[in-house]
């Protein structure tokens, strides 16, 4: 468990990553995406228990332009306000770029063709979508992302597997919001799309006031499987 240095796509400068290795070879590898609060201990977390089902775990610290090493805990009022600032600045084409560059580092590591997949949170739901639209990544999933309903345009590049959680009480995502995503992903091919009634955003959170236990342990479980699924 560590930070790595991984060389962007152009190869112009460097960025960390938090890597997480399983005890034996990895059997895949998993891009975990971090929330507006950076590669914190719950991100860090989320890495460790992929490593501990034998994934090999890379978490990319994408506001490293911003600020490197970015680690905020949202139940404070002052850091959340500054994980909002930093998201507001945050380039998000470009974010894309640096996990397709993960995605690359992370092969290195693998046998030939092992499989990659992601999963993002919070923003990094919204980027899990956009990487599955437009990298070559094996099997994505996110977690309430926020905006999917003015990414829609880009559904038909998505041509691996894609699963999203809905909070359908998400106070970030309205009923409106919600009911556009299913609309324009119900039937697609690639996409599963799973609603929670009543959770709000961030309730798989692994620690902290916003995690919901029951639905999180239904939310991980569904993903362990697509991932076992899917990264076979």
């Amino acid at each position: 468990m560590a930070m790595i240095d991984i060389e962007t796509l152009g190869g112009e400068d460097r960025f960390q990553a938090y890597k997480a290795q399983p005890s034996g070879a990895p059997r895949a590898a998993i891009i975990v995406i971090q929330e507006i609060f950076g590669v914190n201990e719950g991100i860090r977390r989320k890495c460790d228990h992929w490593a501990s089902l034998g994934y090999l775990a890379l978490a990319p610290d994408l506001f490293w332009r911003l600020r490197p090493g970015v680690e905020l805990d949202p139940d404070v009022e002052s850091e959340f306000k500054e994980a909002l600032d930093l998201m507001g600045k945050f380039n998000q084409d470009q974010g894309i770029r640096d996990i397709e560059a993960t995605i690359r580092e992370s092969r290195k590591h693998l046998p030939e063709n092992g499989k990659v997949g992601c999963v993002g949170y919070c923003l990094g739901g919204r980027l899990a979508f956009m990487t599955s639209a437009r990298t070559d990544i094996d099997a994505s999933v996110g977690y309430y992302g926020v905006g999917i309903d003015n990414l829609l345009r880009e559904k038909n590049a998505i041509s691996r597997p894609l699963m999203l959680h809905i909070a359908g009480a998400d106070h970030f995502v309205d009923q409106a919001t919600q009911r556009k995503m299913h609309e324009g992903l119900d039937d697609h091919p690639k996409v599963t799309l799973h609603d929670y009634p009543g959770e709000d955003h961030g309730f798989a959170a692994e620690m902290g006031k916003r995690r919901s236990e029951e639905a999180a342990r239904l939310a991980d479980q569904r993903t362990e499987e697509f991932f076992a699924r899917h990264l076979a």
